[in-house]
């Protein structure tokens, strides 16, 4: 349950980016960039009433945004602790029953929670009870402490199991097989995370104060303005630039290291994708080369614009398509098992 489950979310959470990439993320950046403009015409008129408007048109925009990628972010990361939780089962020492429970509370509240981020921006303070927080917050907030219980009562049943070792495992451990797939990924996800990290501390050490500095200097002469449009808009351009320059390399960054985490995860997961030989491989090519190509060409959206932007989102399908694939395998084991499970009874 928790491994197709944990699959589950992480390729629900991709898909759900993918489609906020494609139809709400840029046309995002082209509203805020122009109620930024409409800010610094006001200031530079004296208008506060128009600076006032503007700000709570960016505010909102950016509420906007900020859902949406949190709910992206968190949906994936309960995925990630999905399939960490289905490694440690044998370890963690609780009735079946008991953490047949903590699976569907697990799950549940890892759906919930994104789906309650999600909300926040739509249904604000409506009909909400409190001043400040709004029904969907509650969502969020409620599905939050859920995963943090279930936590809580996992980390205590692993804890019992390294007390009293002498009776072993709760239940069978994972085959500690070597196989092409389980090598190749963990290969492959080691060296995605080393290659994030090492760019990572590149752009850390080659543009991120570079970075920082310009962006004083572009906000100090966007107030400097004179009313005239032409020098306010030119600084709006040159904040809206870095600001991508900033998002990409970032984005890049993140996106690789956590595309090698899932690979390692996915990796300890594979005896129970039930495919052949020939498909798990299949999958495990598609999975690997979508890691890559959707960070590169995140980076290269700047030089070469919608061209890099469609392919790096054909990198996260092939993704989202590789995690489909093995969620298949998934069902068909579970299957199998049952039907063991059947002619055993």
């Amino acid at each position: 349950m928790l491994v197709f489950g944990g699959i589950a979310l992480v390729a629900a959470g991709m898909l759900f980016g993918d489609i906020f990439a494609v139809f709400v993320l840029h046309q995002n950046g082209g509203q805020t960039g122009e109620a930024l403009l409409d800010a610094a015409k006001g200031v530079a008129a004296q208008n506060s009433s128009a600076v006032k408007a503007a700000f709570a048109q960016i505010g909102s925009l950016l509420e906007d945004r900020g859902t949406k990628v949190d709910a992206h972010v968190h949906m994936i990361d309960a995925g990630y602790l999905a399939l960490l939780l289905a490694l440690i089962q044998p370890y963690v020492a609780l009735s079946a029953a008991r953490k047949d429970l903590l699976a569907r509370l697990f799950l549940t509240g890892g759906l919930l929670l994104p789906v309650g981020i999600f909300l926040i921006h739509y249904a604000g303070l409506t009909y909400s009870p409190f001043p400040v927080i709004g029904w969907a917050s509650i969502l969020a907030d409620s599905a939050g402490a859920l995963l943090i219980v279930v936590l809580l009562v996992e980390g205590w049943g692993f804890w019992n199991y390294f007390r009293d070792r002498r009776a072993g495992p709760v239940e069978p451990e994972l085959p500690k097989d070597r196989t092409w797939e389980r090598r190749v990924l963990l290969f492959g996800g080691t060296m995605l995370i080393l290659i994030g990290f090492v760019y990572g501390a590149w752009y850390a050490g080659a543009n991120l104060y570079e970075h920082e500095n310009r962006e004083m200097v572009i906000l100090k002469d966007l107030l400097d303005q004179p009313a005239g449009e032409g020098g306010v808009s030119a600084s709006v351009n040159a904040y809206g630039m870095l600001q991508a320059e900033k998002a990409v390399q970032i984005a890049a960054h993140s996106h690789i290291i956590e595309f090698g985490l899932l690979a390692i995860l996915l990796s300890f997961v594979q005896p129970f994708v039930y495919l052949s030989k020939r498909w798990k491989r299949i999958w495990v090519r598609v999975l690997l080369s979508g890691s890559v190509i959707l960070p590169v060409f995140v980076l290269l959206e700047l030089k070469l614009g919608l061209l890099a932007g469609g392919i790096a989102d054909a990198g996260g399908l092939m993704v989202i398509v590789a995690l489909v694939g093995m969620l298949v395998g998934i069902v068909r084991h579970t299957v199998s098992l049952n039907a063991e499970a059947g002619e055993t009874r």
